[in-house]
């Protein structure tokens, strides 16, 4: 069964920005869209076999979120029924457990 990707309104946006971040570098809109193309290209790979992404987890629990290493950024992704849901594309040096929201803020 092949899996249909959606992607989340904050996927989205982090597309976009890594869009930005990687014409500024570059200078070259036609790297840039490769650069896109490749990255969602990976995700994918993913469609046939969801799960066989890297389970993401947080003090030894699974967080329901698999994920796909692509250069620098990490796509995080849940299986939901048919559907593949890339929830966020965060650099992979980011504190993506907390952009994530995996556990509740405090106000310690």
């Amino acid at each position: 069964m092949k899996y249909r990707i959606q992607y989340s309104k904050a996927a989205i946006r982090d597309l976009d920005r890594i869009w930005m971040e990687v014409f500024d570098a570059s200078k070259d809109y036609d790297i840039t869209e490769q650069y896109i193309t490749d990255l969602m290209d990976k995700d994918e790979t993913k469609s046939d076999y969801p799960e066989s992404g890297s389970p993401l987890y947080y003090e030894d629990s699974f967080t329901g979120y698999y994920f796909i290493v692509f250069k620098a950024y990490i796509a995080f992704y849940r299986v939901e029924n048919d559907k593949l849901l890339v929830d966020r594309v965060l650099y992979g040096q980011s504190d993506y457990i907390r952009k994530l929201h995996l556990f509740p803020y405090t106000n310690d």
